[in-house]
Formats: structure tokens, sequence, C-alpha cells
């Protein structure tokens, strides 16, 4: 799997306590690598880093990405060959309360980790995550490219676009001259859904706590539409990226989206009619039109860029994204199963079809 780059590299993940960063680390750990974390805090409970005991598996520093010299301190430490930066405050409706800790959660804490990679300048290689929420978002019905305008309505919307001027500059400013030994690039998902996420305000996350107690879940936009993608698809993107930048310095300073197939844009609707199949509940749903905050009702990625770099593609259908989301909550709602074990059976499952389907990266 990715060319076996990540066998015995270490690997720095910020974010490592999060949805996205417990699901990395594991699959980084199956993948040989010697893991180390940062972050500030566990951010929900139940929290999936809890539950797969990730805090005794690997090396993890509980430090705020705003505090430079504690990052700096800790890069110039533990010298990561990789750096995945997922570090952020990930909550749209958290914005609207807390608009300046998102911001500077989202600005200067990626502005910290290039300031400390610039100051450090040893051999690495390292993948900045923002959003497809960083595009000034039109709702328009094709995919946004690349190059396309930064922004938002929002300020969680505003913060990764401004995140990702800051990246910008800092290749064009201190990355792209030579003798440096720094090699970056972003990676850019949507809304991506799993088992183990318990962030606030995710309709999933609402779907199987109350369906877990036989309730229906309030819904806010059911007409919204929205490029469904499970969370191993993104992340199998990052560390497609991280390999091939690694290997090719071609990569270096580029953007790349990471959404799902095209056909995969579904409604909030349409997602919850298909996840209730695997649930014994009676009206899953009912309709709320009360939303406090303004929620985009289109977003959609092109990923042509990757493809034709490095022939990354969407792995996974409309269907098995709910089978693995919904199968993963149940188990660990109504069963006895270590819920470990299943997070790394559905890794090894995705590897599986990812090699029938023939993808570069299982090589």
């Amino acid at each position: 799997m990715f060319k076996n780059i990540y066998n015995k590299k270490k690997v720095l993940v910020t974010g490592n306590t999060g949805f996205k960063g417990s699901w990395l680390i594991t699959w980084l750990e199956k993948l040989g690598a010697n893991v180390v974390g940062i972050s500030k805090d566990i951010p929900t409970s139940p929290s999936m880093f809890k539950e797969l005991n990730l805090e005794d598996r690997i090396k993890y520093y509980q430090e705020d990405m705003r505090d430079l010299d504690k990052i700096i301190e800790i890069i110039s430490i533990e010298k990561p060959e990789f750096l995945f930066h997922l570090a952020a405050q990930s909550i749209v409706s958290t914005s609207y309360t807390d608009p300046i800790q998102t911001i500077s959660s989202n600005v200067m804490g990626t502005a910290n980790i290039l300031e400390a990679i610039k100051i450090l300048n040893y051999k690495c290689t390292a993948i900045i995550i923002t959003s497809d929420k960083a595009y000034d978002n039109v709702e328009q019905v094709w995919g946004y490219k690349e190059n396309d305008k930064m922004g938002g309505k929002d300020i969680y919307s505003g913060s990764k676009g401004a995140a990702e001027l800051v990246i910008k500059s800092y290749y064009h400013s201190f990355f792209k001259v030579k003798n440096c030994n720094i090699k970056l690039a972003i990676g850019r998902a949507g809304n991506v859904i799993g088992g183990g996420d318990w962030a606030k305000n995710r309709i999933v996350v609402d779907c199987m706590k109350a369906w877990s107690k036989g309730e229906a879940v309030e819904l806010r936009a059911p007409k919204a539409t929205r490029p469904w993608q499970h969370v191993l698809e993104p992340l199998g993107g990052y560390l497609n990226l991280g390999a091939e930048l690694y290997e090719n310095d071609s990569l270096h300073g580029e953007s790349f989206n990471f959404g799902p197939r095209s056909e995969q844009n579904y409604t909030v609707e349409e997602l919850l009619i298909e996840l209730s199949k695997y649930w014994d509940v009676k009206d899953a749903y009912r309709v709320n039109k009360d939303t406090p905050f303004h929620e985009a009702k289109l977003l959609k990625l092109n990923c042509d860029k990757a493809f034709f770099c490095f022939n990354w593609q969407a792995n996974l259908n409309f269907k098995e994204t709910i089978k693995f989301t919904s199968e993963w909550y149940y188990d660990f709602y109504k069963t006895d199963k270590k819920i470990l074990n299943k997070t790394l059976e559905q890794i090894t499952e995705y590897e599986n079809i990812a090699k029938k389907n023939n993808l570069k990266w299982t090589e």
C-alpha cells in the first residue's frame, strides 16, 4: 500500500484525537508507521481516540496548536519525516458562537505549523489539510477546481479560506526557494461520514445517537444536497498525496481535491433513508425548519487534478459508504465487539475493495 513508503517512518499527525485523526493514525499504524500526535484535547465524549485506546498506542502531546514555541519544541524533538496537519476547529455552528477561537485555531494553528517547519528546515513532507469550505461557494452545479476563488459566507469557511492564503504565501516566500528541505501540498475534502464521529450538529452522529435509543432524529434541511463520502476516502487521498510528494518534487506547493464520485450527491433525506435500513427504528426522523445559521445546500468538488497527477479516484459507492458507516455504529452501540477490531476490519475491507478497483495506491 502506498509503495510501502510509510513503513518504519515517523509520522506526525496534528488533530490526532479527532474523528479523522483517529482513523488516520489507526491506518498509519497498520501501514507500519511510527506515529506521533499533537492535539489540545479530546474533543468529544464518546471519543474514537478513547474507544480505540489510541492514547496507549502512540506518543501523544497534549498542546495547543496556537502555542508556537511548543510546536517548534515538539517538531524539533521528533523531526517527523511526514507531517499531516488536521488540527482545526471544524464545526460550522461553533464558528457562530466562538468566531475568534475558530479563526485563531484554523488560521494561526496552520501558520504555526508552517513557521515551525520553516525554522527547523529539515527534510519533511508535509500535507496541510483544509476543507472544501475554503471555496467561495455560490452553490454552482459543477464541482469546484483547485484554482477557484477562496472565501465563504460564514466564519468557518472564511477561516479555511484565510488558512489557504497563509499556506500559499508561506510556500512562495519560504518553501519555494533553493536549499529548502520542506515539501508541502494541500488536501481539501468535504462532508465525510463514518464510524467514530461524535461531533455536535452532525446529521449522521445525531441519527446514530437517536436510533441507538429508538428515537427519531431532528432534521434541519432534508433537501440539502451533499457529496457524501466515507472518511477513509479523503484519508486515502492524503496518504496517496504524501507518498507521491515524497518522491515527486513537481507536486510541491500544489493543492488537491479529494471528493466522492459525482453520482454520490444525495439529499440529507435520502441519506437517512439508507442509513435507517440498518436499524430497527420507526419514524426515523422529523423535520425542524428552524436553522439558526447559514448552511450551504450544494457543494461539489472536481477531483480531476488528483486523477491526472497520480491516478487517485474515490473507491466506495454510496451504498458501500452507508454500509461502512451504519455497521460501525451498530457494532459500537448494539454489540460487544471490540471497536478497534471493527475499525481495522473496515480499513482492510476498504483496501481490498481498492485492489478490486485496481487503484494505483494499492501497489
